[in-house]
C-alpha cells in the first residue's frame, strides 16, 4: 500500500504573552522580555499540519481533504483565530500551559489527530509566529 504525506496550511492571527503567576514580575521579564509585559502582543500565525495515509485507490487521496479541512477549522482557526490565548483557551490559561510556539504545536497535533481518528496519522505540526521563528512538533514516539 503507498502512503502519502499531504501539509495543509491554516493561519491565525492571536495574542498571547508568557508569565508564570508563582512569579513576581521582575523574574518573568527577566525571563521572557517582552513577552512577558502585562498588555499582551499579537502574532500572524502560520501553522502547517502534516497528514500520513494510504493512497485510495479510487480517490487518489490520502486523507478525504474537504473532512481535514473542518476539523482545521474546528481545532485550529475557530479555537485561535483573533483570540487571546492565555484568557480564552482554558489550556493556556495563566498557571497552565505557557503558549509557546512548542506548546501550541503540540495541542494542535494530539487536537487533530484526535479529530482524524485511526484511519490517517498527523506526522507533523509546524507553527510559525512570524517569518523568523516556527516550531515543528512530530509526536512523542
Amino acid at each position: 500500500m503507498a502512503t502519502a504525506f499531504l501539509t495543509r496550511r491554516v493561519t491565525f492571527a492571536a495574542a498571547h504573552r508568557y508569565r508564570r503567576p508563582e512569579w513576581d514580575d521582575a523574574r518573568n521579564e527577566a525571563t521572557f522580555g517582552l513577552c512577558a509585559r502585562p498588555s499582551y502582543h499579537g502574532h500572524s500565525y502560520v501553522c502547517e499540519v502534516t497528514v500520513a495515509g494510504t493512497i485510495d485507490d479510487l480517490t487518489g487521496f490520502c486523507v478525504d481533504l474537504g473532512r481535514l479541512d473542518e476539523i482545521l477549522a474546528r481545532e485550529v482557526r475557530d479555537r485561535f483565530d483573533h483570540r487571546n490565548i492565555n484568557t480564552d483557551i482554558p489550556e493556556f490559561a495563566e498557571g497552565r500551559l505557557m503558549p509557546t510556539g512548542e506548546n501550541l504545536a503540540r495541542d494542535i497535533f494530539y487536537r487533530v489527530q484526535a479529530a482524524l481518528g485511526e484511519d490517517e496519522r498527523v506526522t507533523e505540526v509546524v507553527v510559525a509566529e512570524d517569518e523568523t521563528m516556527r516550531c515543528t512538533y512530530r509526536g512523542d514516539d
